[in-house]
């Protein structure tokens, strides 16, 4: 897929676009799928599903050196081409192989609908892009837009008139997986695995080293054809990106009240844009004015939806980042790969420091100390805020991390929601103590410094409260860390 999760809307050059389309059949949302899979040949290339793409895979995975992807001798620990187990899609495609579900193909989504409500994905979740951020140039334009669909882990992209489903999931071992299945009446739903055509794009480097899979949230100007019309300043958006600067080749519904963005922008040339306030559309209840919507399972693109959607692939970049480097750091420190085991502390010192920078831009992310704040109201029009809060664990006094706040930020209490993924968990456990330990010293109050000066005692207090009532682990943590 293109979390996005895309949210893809990078320049593509013309030499680009003739390769892309020659792809096309492959392709992903946002930017988050761009598909396929290139192995070495020998025995233990995968099998193909009835969609010509790898199918998932039980028994041993490729060796290391029998594979074309770079992962597998960079963070050889990691295991990046190994069967995905950890994660809602490879659960579902075992649930299928053994005849407990059965999909349902109905028109004009085909199978869409079917695997939505399988995942627990719900239909207010709904985002539209139009830009042609992915392999799939000659389908996506502002008049058929690509639909994105997601839950706290898991994404589903579909275009129109494409036989094709596309799927990204945050496996909690592997970090961002990419998958497709083919979506025709007449095949066997079946998810298979992509890799190396979506990691050109889902990977910051385009695999040249160094970089991991990474979701990716992307805006631009671009005309009614889906294309780059000239880019902006902050093309890849992360929560910290000034909504002024965000979704340029994404439809936005729902209301913001004075404040402005760059979505629903349609125009046919560069020149349009010569005074941007001319051709905004905001505060749509419905997109029904924009596009014919019927094909779709709403006429929405919620802004709340997509605000959730973009600190989603923040902080899950920087889990899968910390994953990759620290797992691969410790195991070429102690010559084999680390034991589930706290080993801050056996780290030699410059290990350590190196740990704690690693770290750190994720206490941020999720403490949202650097989130832009919202400056006039926001509210959902789709549904999406309700689906969202009524999930995940709560407090005593019925408080919990999901909880939104939608006036001045994102959410009532800043602490990402995400401390509850099974990503945050699969964090090895040194480097999750050490979040947790950043987590007490700022909740606290013993560093109030810097961007966590705008934590107010009261936000901390709360959030203090609520993470020991409903985070085991962190409360013993906490609680071995009292004076006596």
């Amino acid at each position: 897929m293109s979390q996005n999760m895309q949210m893809h809307s990078f320049p593509i050059s013309a030499a680009r676009r003739r390769s892309c389309a020659r792809w096309s059949v492959a392709t992903a949302a946002f930017g988050f799928f761009t598909a396929s899979l290139s192995w070495a040949a020998g025995t233990n290339a995968p099998a193909t599903s009835d969609n010509g793409y790898p199918a998932v895979q039980e028994g041993p995975p490729p060796q290391a050196h029998m594979s074309a992807l770079p992962y597998d001798s960079e963070y050889p620990v990691i295991g990046y081409s190994s069967t995905p187990a950890h994660n809602p899609i490879a659960r579902l495609q075992t649930r299928l192989l053994r005849g407990e579900v059965k999909l349902e193909f109905k028109s004009p989504r085909g199978y869409l609908d079917s695997v939505l409500k399988n995942l627990g994905i719900d239909p207010s979740s709904q985002l539209l892009v139009y830009s042609k951020s992915s392999l799939q140039v000659e389908w996506v334009n502002a008049a058929k837009p690509r639909a994105i669909y997601f839950n706290d882990d898991t994404y589903a992209a579909w275009v129109q008139a494409i036989g094709v489903l596309e799927f990204v999931t945050m496996d909690s071992e592997l970090g961002p997986v990419f998958y497709t299945m083919t979506n025709q009446k007449d095949s066997s739903p079946e998810f298979g695995r992509e890799v190396l055509r979506c990691l050109d794009c889902h990977d910051k480097f385009a695999l040249q080293g160094g970089g991991v899979p990474m979701f990716r949230v992307t805006s631009n100007y671009v005309d009614v054809n889906g294309l780059t019309l000239k880019p902006i300043a902050a093309s890849e958006v992360t929560d910290q990106t000034p909504m002024a600067l965000r979704w340029g080749g994404w439809y936005v519904s729902g209301y913001q009240g004075h404040q402005v963005n760059l979505g629903n922008i349609q125009v046919h040339a560069a020149r349009e844009l010569g005074n941007v306030n001319l051709v905004r559309r905001g505060n749509l209840d419905s997109l029904g004015a924009l596009l014919d919507t019927r094909p779709y399972v709403t006429d929405k693109s919620d802004i709340v939806a997509l605000l959730v959607f973009e600190h989603q692939s923040t902080v899950y970049n920087l889990i899968t980042h910390i994953n990759f480097k620290a797992r691969s750091r410790i195991a070429r420190e102690f010559s084999a790969a680390p034991a589930d085991v706290a080993l801050r502390h056996k780290m030699n010192p410059k290990t350590q420091v190196w740990m704690q920078q690693l770290t750190e831009p994720l206490v941020q992310a999720m403490l949202f100390a650097n989130a832009a704040p919202l400056t006039d109201t926001v509210a959902s029009t789709s549904g999406f805020d309700a689906w969202f809060q009524a999930q995940g664990p709560r407090d005593k006094a019925g408080r919990s991390l999901r909880e939104l706040d939608l006036r001045k930020r994102l959410f009532k209490y800043p602490l990402s929601y995400l401390v509850y993924s099974p990503a945050f968990d699969g964090l090895p456990d040194y480097a999750r103590n050490y979040v947790y330990g950043r987590f007490l010293d700022i909740l606290s109050g013993r560093d109030a410094h810097g961007a966590f000066s705008k934590l107010s005692a009261a936000d901390r207090k709360a959030v203090m409260e609520i993470l020991t009532a409903t985070k085991p682990e962190f409360a013993r943590l906490a609680a071995a860390r009292q004076p006596t």
